[in-house]
């Protein structure tokens, strides 16, 4: 079973910075990429970024260049260094694998339903 664990939300001022942790298990991670979605209330759960497993990345045009995705695969783990928050990064952050959505193809599903998620709130 593909399990997910987010940390690291939490409430800044816009301009802040946040950097989001994920551990995963239940799967070989050979060939497998990892990333983050996220979702506020009465909206899309939205893929935020991906990085592959040779380290490509990929990420949302309202985040590029702010933010930073990266992995240590020895630990299963992926990363999303936040920095430049604004008000409109405020969601509830969810971690995903290709195992759970293609994430190569899957820029939005009605609901993030894989993972407790994290929040980030970002004030104005």
């Amino acid at each position: 079973e593909v399990k997910v664990a987010e940390s690291g939300g939490g409430s800044v001022q816009a301009g802040g910075s946040l950097k989001l942790s994920c551990t995963a298990s239940g799967w070989n991670w050979e060939n497998v990429g990892m990333g983050w979605y996220r979702q506020t209330p009465g909206n899309k759960c939205t893929l935020v970024s991906r990085i592959g497993s040779e380290g490509e990345t990929k990420y949302a045009d309202a985040v590029r260049g702010r933010f930073t995705i990266s992995q240590d695969r020895a630990e299963h783990k992926v990363y999303l260094q936040m920095n430049s928050l604004k008000p409109e990064d405020t969601a509830v952050y969810y971690c995903a694998t290709d195992l759970i959505l293609d994430m190569t193809a899957v820029e939005a599903v009605d609901q993030c339903y894989w993972g407790q998620g994290t929040q980030v709130t970002v004030s104005s």
